[in-house]
């Protein structure tokens, strides 16, 4: 049996006890892990396809260890503004080795129950509409790793600032990234904090020189 899932953004054909590698994972290595973004299993001639994910189809496998891949050079060029850029790059990778393929039945983590507010009855007399926010939002693309899909993710879940961000923990931020989208599930949230500190501070400065030191979103 064989299945195609969604990993970290990224779609894999796996079979049970194969090793992949993937995108960073946030679980600690030794932990298991369970995807429920099943597009296709096939088991010999009989071939499932989602409608785009398979009801109650589900992925089970364990973290082996977190790792750094290949290094990859980074180089750009302007042509006649004598712009010359160098950089190195290692993508932060987690080893994964499938456990289990369950086709149907798989149990998911039901929804939050949204308390139901009844309507308040309508008042003779319209009171003044509550006077909306002036604040204006950070540009959280500044913190390094931050798209501007992670950035539209943060300022949803309330944090649209970097004072916001800076008390928050990497292991919140990357559950609300995960919960925005499973492409986001990624992205390594290590310093974020640190840099959104700086520059609610408006140490720019310091936080260029955190920022260069950085490697797949990981401080050397």
């Amino acid at each position: 049996m064989y299945a195609i899932v969604e990993i970290a953004g990224q779609q894999f054909k796996v079979e049970k006890d194969q090793k992949v590698f993937v995108n960073r994972l946030q679980t600690e290595e030794g932990k298991k892990v369970s995807f429920d973004n099943v597009l296709l299993i096939g088991d010999g001639d009989n071939v499932t396809v989602g409608a785009p994910a398979i009801d109650g189809a589900q992925v089970g496998a364990k973290v082996v260890k977190h790792l750094k891949g290949d290094k990859v050079i980074v180089f750009k060029k302007k042509r006649r503004k004598g712009y010359r850029v160098k950089n190195g790059h290692r993508q932060a990778l987690s080893e994964i080795v499938i456990e289990n393929i369950v086709a149907s039945g798989a149990k998911k983590a039901a929804p939050a129950k949204k308390e139901t507010k009844k309507a308040a009855p309508k008042a003779e007399t319209k009171k003044a509409a509550p006077k909306k926010s002036t604040a204006k939002a950070d540009d959280l693309k500044k913190i390094e790793g931050a798209g501007p899909k992670a950035a539209e993710a943060l300022v949803n879940a309330g944090l649209d600032t970097f004072a916001k961000v800076a008390k928050a923990t990497p292991e919140e931020l990357s559950t609300i990234l995960t919960e925005a989208s499973s492409r986001l599930a990624h992205l390594v949230t290590e310093t974020w904090p640190k840099q959104a500190g700086l520059a609610a501070e408006g140490k720019w400065d310091e936080l260029k020189e955190l920022q260069d030191r950085l490697d797949g979103g990981i401080e050397k």
